[in-house]
């Protein structure tokens, strides 16, 4: 048995202070007084440290940096998500729903590591590392472009399979969505597609247009295909809210990066998780120009949040809200544990530091930014990181 001691518990509603954490065979067993830890108890101290459920994180495509870090360079799995494990359980993500994306080729510039080819190598990977212990849980988070109507028997029979542990619809057709700024979505796509005139622009601007796209039936297909088998359904970009009702209507109860407060105030009325990006909050803004996260979470409309690119985001991002806004740290942190684990349909045995509950956990001293000294994955100490001074 381990026991976490002088340190402050961040409790689903409050911070415990003057108690010890018990972890036994993977999960919490107590949290009990000071001084109550059994005989033989292996003691680690958090030295006055925050003592905190591990991060979920829902909505991630880090991995493709790793995977892929140039244009002309696709390393190993084996040895990216090596590297990938370490990085994320440096900033205390002990569970990641990988989202990799399926893209229509015929529409748009496509990097390696979005082909429907490496995709598929990546999707199988993270099943074969199911069952694995390793320092982080890896889940399968699919991202359905709904330009792409030829990934419909992909998705179906990764569904069957059982791969998929969330699986979400986007559509990123210009005028609507995340890029219902034409403007922004110019700015996007010169660089990205590296189209060098405006008479390109025009020209691709009409393909985007003028494409095909997932009919209502096929789409709906899939959804039904993942609810019968308790699969977590997200759409992407809400703009309006009719999005929202059609949402409810279909059984869908969560909307990612809902694209302005009026949408996601709507969606939280509606009982409608919202997911957010942790980066919005650092950066003081959307870089698309929408919602700011800070602004709805603020406003009681924003449920989750998700590092999207960039890991660091979860634990800052909490910590800042903390400090600008003096909201409480728990409320803080089930942004990042217990609500994401809702939102999947995990939160039975992940998300909070409770009795019975899987001992993910981590140790953070407080500072300019947060730093973790102890990472906790199934109650095995997976990462220990000292900070000098």
């Amino acid at each position: 048995m381990i026991g976490l001691i002088n340190g402050k518990i961040v409790g689903e509603d409050r911070v415990i202070e003057g108690a010890v954490a018990l972890l036994d065979g993977g999960v919490i067993q107590d949290i009990a007084p000071a001084g109550a830890a059994p005989p033989g108890t292996e003691l680690i101290d958090a030295r006055g440290g925050y003592i905190a459920p591990g991060l979920i994180d829902i909505h991630t495509d880090y991995c493709e940096q790793i995977i892929q870090p140039r244009a002309t360079s696709v390393m190993d799995l084996g040895l990216a998500f090596r590297q990938l494990e370490r990085v994320l359980a440096g900033q205390g993500i002990t569970t990641a729903y990988h989202s990799l994306s399926l893209l229509n080729g015929a529409t748009q510039k496509i990097k390696a590591v979005r082909s429907l080819e490496l995709v598929s190598r990546i999707a199988s990977y993270i099943e074969e590392k199911r069952g694995d212990k390793g320092l982080i849980r890896h889940r399968l988070h699919v991202r359905v472009e709904l330009d792409n109507p030829d990934c419909l028997n992909t998705v179906a029979d990764w569904l069957e399979k059982g791969w998929v542990d969330e699986i979400s619809f986007m559509d990123h057709t210009p005028g609507q969505g995340q890029y219902r700024d034409l403007a922004i979505y110019k700015e996007s796509t010169m660089g990205y597609m590296e189209l060098e005139s405006e008479a390109e622009y025009e020209k691709w601007l009409g393909r985007q247009s003028g494409k095909a796209m997932l009919s209502p039936e096929r789409v709906g297909y899939l959804i039904r295909l993942a609810q019968r088998r308790r699969i977590p359904v997200a759409s992407h970009d809400d703009d309006t809210t009719a999005k929202i009702d059609f949402l409810v209507e279909m059984g869908i109860r969560v909307s990612e990066f809902p694209i302005t407060l009026e949408v996601a105030r709507y969606a939280a009325a509606r009982d409608v998780q919202t997911v957010l990006g942790a980066p919005n909050i650092l950066l003081g803004g959307s870089h698309s120009g929408n919602l700011s996260a800070e602004q709805a979470i603020l406003a009681g409309a924003g449920s989750v949040l998700c590092s999207d690119y960039y890991p660091a985001g979860l634990l800052c991002g909490v910590f800042l809200l903390h400090q600008r806004n003096r909201l409480p740290l728990p409320d803080c942190f089930r942004l990042v544990s217990l609500n994401p684990a809702r939102a999947v349909g995990i939160d039975g045995q992940y998300g909070s530091v409770t009795p019975g509950k899987k001992a993910d956990i981590l140790i953070i001293q407080a500072g300019e930014w947060p730093w973790i000294t102890d990472v906790f994955t199934d109650g095995r100490r997976v990462l220990r990181c000292e900070k000098a001074g």
